[in-house]
């Protein structure tokens, strides 16, 4: 059987109660389907011990952590100096995810806002990536980045990008990138393939969003690490590239911009 090439999650929650504790088997699955690498994402801080002992407990796996926006009208704020202390851990590689959601908490767009500042802030500061979630807040979105990037520079993924062309191309206009997730490879998202298609492809990354979103032929399921293949193969077809071709581009790019995971460092 062929050795799968070698792929990055740059974007998955192992610590969801989803998963239960089936962490191991999970990553014995991704490095089966060629997942080398993966980024667990702490969206709340009172959770912060259990995501840094997942990336502490198993090679390959690292971890960023920041106030989800759908949490920020909820939990105590975060501060600079508390994720600059987090940004401390060796396995800590990125700022977030943070950002707006006003689908269903539109009513806290204020604290989201005062809460994505913050992250920015502390992504200029420790120099590692901030890790962006963008729904129906475009506009704001947008105003927000761009203001805040000239007030000083820093890197950005747009996690599981599914926003307006428009967002795309601000956010590609400021260096950042954007993360492809399993709703590239749900059927009905032709727009979505569009926008990724127009893009760069060096400002390309992959992900799961696990245990969310996951792509055909696994939908309606339990989404984990080793299915970022087949939203992979759909970035190939969208790019004219072979798996093995995509794989490597996108993690060149994970490591670009991860610099704290890049591979072999």
């Amino acid at each position: 059987m062929p050795t799968p090439p070698a792929l990055v999650d740059s974007h998955c929650h192992l610590d969801f109660p989803d998963f239960g504790d089936d962490q191991a088997q999970l990553i014995a699955n991704a490095r089966a389907a060629g997942v080398t690498r993966m980024v667990t994402i702490c969206t709340r801080m009172d959770n912060v011990e259990r995501v840094r002992a997942l990336a502490e407990a198993h090679e390959g796996l690292y971890w960023a952590a920041g106030t989800h926006p759908m949490r920020a009208g909820e939990d105590a704020p975060v501060s600079v100096a508390d994720l600059m202390a987090l940004a401390a851990h060796p396995k800590f590689v990125g700022i977030g995810e943070t950002g707006l959601d006003y689908y269903y908490t539109a009513d806290s767009a204020v604290v989201q806002q005062q809460s994505l500042r913050i992250h920015i802030e502390a992504a200029r500061q420790t120099g590692l990536p901030l890790i962006i979630h963008s729904r129906a807040a475009d506009d704001d979105m947008a105003q927000i980045l761009s203001e805040e990037h000239r007030k000083g520079t820093f890197g950005c993924v747009m996690h599981c990008f599914s926003s307006s062309a428009e967002l795309a191309r601000a956010a590609l206009d400021l260096g950042f990138y954007l993360s492809m997730s399993g709703i590239a490879a749900f059927p009905k998202s032709q727009e979505i393939r569009d926008i990724f298609a127009a893009a760069p492809l060096d400002r390309i990354l992959v992900e799961t969003d696990a245990p969310y979103l996951a792509p055909p032929p696994h939908r309606g399921r339990r989404n984990e690490p080793a299915f970022v293949a087949h939203t992979a193969a759909v970035g190939a077809t969208l790019y004219g590239l072979s798996l093995a071709e995509f794989a490597a581009v996108t993690s060149a790019n994970f490591d670009r911009l991860f610099t704290r995971a890049r591979a072999g460092a």
